[in-house]
């Protein structure tokens, strides 16, 4: 058996690996390549991965299962409060609101289209509630959403994956015994999800614990602290399925939000190698289920099925996502978009096949190939469509943010990305020096490999839909060129350079060019520490725990509003430090009036910053 097993774990990893690579090149969601890669190498094709393989079923679920925990855990951690924050409202009814809608939608359309019994009908539309961050985090890491769309699906997925996964066991323990009562099976629900919760935060208690208070020896603490972040994902898992099926779903997503959020140290470390493990166990998983894949099963079901797949997408997602979003700050396009990504994950496909195993032990094959071939056709037409063409679909919508575009990947270009991206800006830089290239990634940013002078690898970089285009590298003549190709051939609001010389500012700004100068700065920086040295702390910290920030006002409740005014509704530790109107500023009186067109400059903590910056320019946020 083991002689057997190694060789196409083997084949599973290297052709996942191979997918995640080949999707990160063309910039497609690696969970489309993924799904087509398990087929290929299915029974149903090649043959080369079969049930058999594994040595079964159960031997198959097992493996599932520890992989999907450290899937949900990573995505848990990777929910963080401010994150939460910048959808409050809009992910707590899409994992209530929303997911009721997802159940009782798909439910009826199994029910109606397939003639399916009301309780195999009730646990296909149970496992449909979940997209889950499989599918849900390879599409936002190609679609850079704003930071709202991404926290609400984000938080969707995972939530919607730990109910999902437990009200299917629900779900199908009354398809099992029809007798059993309503309040049983609502007890059941409750249990299992309030164990898992429970363990989760004991474990997660735990391993806090080790990680801040134990010496993990000074070598080897990053290490130590990567493995038992790790192992403490899979006791989580284990133990909580020792007492309930599927309560370690829940257990694993607790951990990951409570750990994720608890300022835990060598945490980038940590998230790295999570990342890692993660891209392994994602590839294995889903190869190793799409090879299950029967053709047969799927064409049983005829347009029916097919029917459902759509109407669940096409009716059923809009409409939970629509009543989950009314009266929000989403734009209309934001809320398409969310409608339009919603592709159904790991948790369907492996609670499935574990579900359909034991139907049949039951002698009930017929419900047990619905279920499996509704949950898989779903899974295939919404990976396939939603998941490969979801950047198609942002870009068509417009709901991508505009760009900051940065030519020069040294240490001035990523000293401002790092604080343009801290403030949610969308950053690409363009380098084409392999070192600074490799530099640049190894450092977390999103790199265009290319040279900035060029117009088309401008244009391949985002130009076309840059707010704001930084030419930073260490040469001058590169900088005014790049400054002038952007502003002939691109439509960019913002356009600076940076000047090495400083002889060379007077001569970049007689060409329209807004320049700043690399020693000039450097001197001004120098006699701010000297001559205001509070000042020059505090500025220091901006885009760490304070903020600077320019917005112009639209909203008409703020149109004839006084200073006076505005600042009993500003969130507190922010100030109005400038209002600017027809290109001058000046530190504006109690009296001052607004118009629409002014720009005001917030100046107070990040958070502070933020809200307010929300909260007189709800669109941008």
């Amino acid at each position: 058996m083991s002689a057997e097993l190694i060789p196409v774990v083997a084949t599973i990893i290297a052709l996942g690996v191979a997918s995640q690579v080949l999707a990160a090149r063309l910039q497609v969601p690696s969970v489309l390549f993924l799904i087509l890669t398990g087929i290929l190498v299915g029974p149903e094709v090649l043959g080369v991965v079969t049930l058999e393989s594994f040595g079964g079923i159960e031997t198959l679920s097992g493996i599932v299962g520890l992989s999907v925990a450290v899937i949900v855990f990573e995505g848990a951690f990777h929910l963080k409060v401010e994150k939460l924050r910048e959808a409050p409202g809009a992910w707590l009814r899409l994992v209530t609101v929303g997911a009721a809608v997802a159940l009782l939608g798909t439910t009826l359309a199994v029910r109606l289209l397939l003639g399916a019994d009301w309780g195999v009908a009730f646990l296909v539309g149970s496992l449909l509630v979940a997209t889950g961050p499989t599918v849900i985090t390879p599409i936002l890491d190609v679609v850079p959403v704003r930071d709202r769309v991404g926290a609400a699906l984000e938080t969707e997925g995972v939530v919607n994956d730990v109910t999902a996964a437990i009200l299917a066991v629900v779900v199908f323990e009354v398809v099992k015994n029809p007798e059993r009562s309503v309040e049983l099976a609502v007890q059941d629900f409750v249990s299992r999800l309030g164990t898992g919760v429970l363990v989760g935060l004991v474990v997660a208690a735990v391993v806090w614990y080790l990680l801040r208070h134990v010496d993990l020896s000074r070598g080897n603490a990053p290490q130590n602290a990567r493995l038992i972040v790790l192992a403490g994902a899979l006791v989580a898992y284990g133990a909580a399925d020792t007492f309930y099926v599927e309560a370690g779903i829940a257990a694993v997503a607790t951990a990951g939000v409570v750990l994720g959020n608890a300022n835990l140290p060598y945490e980038e470390e940590i998230e790295a190698f999570k990342g890692d493990v993660t891209l392994v166990v994602l590839s294995f998983v889903f190869i190793g289920l799409a090879a299950l894949l029967s053709f047969d099963t799927l064409l049983d079901l005829g347009f029916a099925g097919l029917a459902v797949a759509v109407v669940a997408a096409a009716i059923v997602r809009p409409l939970a996502v629509f009543a989950s979003t009314t009266g929000d700050r989403y734009e209309v396009a934001e809320r398409a978009f969310m409608s339009a990504v919603g592709p159904r994950g790991i948790i369907p496909a492996s609670v499935a096949t574990l579900f359909a195993a034991q139907l049949q032990t039951l002698g009930m094959e017929e419900a047990a190939n619905l279920l499996v071939g509704t949950v898989f056709l779903t899974i295939l037409l919404t990976v396939v469509v939603e998941g490969g063409f979801a950047r198609h679909i942002a870009q068509a919508l417009d709901v991508i943010p505009m760009r900051v575009i940065i030519v020069g990947g040294g240490t001035v270009g990523r000293a401002l990305a790092e604080r343009l991206e801290d403030r949610g800006e969308n950053v690409v830089i363009v380098e084409n020096r392999e070192p600074a290239v490799e530099r640049t990634r190894n450092e977390g940013y999103s790199v265009h490999r290319g040279d900035g002078t060029d117009t088309d690898e401008l244009r391949a970089a985002g130009a076309e839909n840059a707010k704001i285009l930084v030419a930073a590298t260490g040469d001058d003549d590169v900088n005014l060129l790049v400054a002038q190709l952007a502003e002939s051939k691109f439509d960019v609001e913002t356009i600076i350079a940076r000047a090495n010389n400083p002889d060379n500012v007077d001569a970049f700004e007689d060409l329209g060019v807004r320049t700043v100068s690399s020693s000039l700065a450097t001197a001004w920086g120098i006699d701010n520490i000297i001559e205001r040295p509070a000042l020059a702390n505090w500025m220091t910290e901006i885009g760490r725990s304070g903020d600077v920030q320019e917005v112009e006002v639209t909203s008409p409740d703020l149109v004839g509003q006084t200073i006076e005014e505005l600042d009993e509704d500003l969130p507190s530790g922010v100030i109005i430090a400038l209002a600017g109107r027809d290109g001058e500023n000046q530190v504006p009186d109690a009296d001052f009036t607004l118009q629409e067109g002014d720009h005001l400059t917030f100046l107070g903590r990040k958070d502070a910053v933020r809200d307010a910056l929300q909260w007189c320019h709800p669109e941008n946020a």
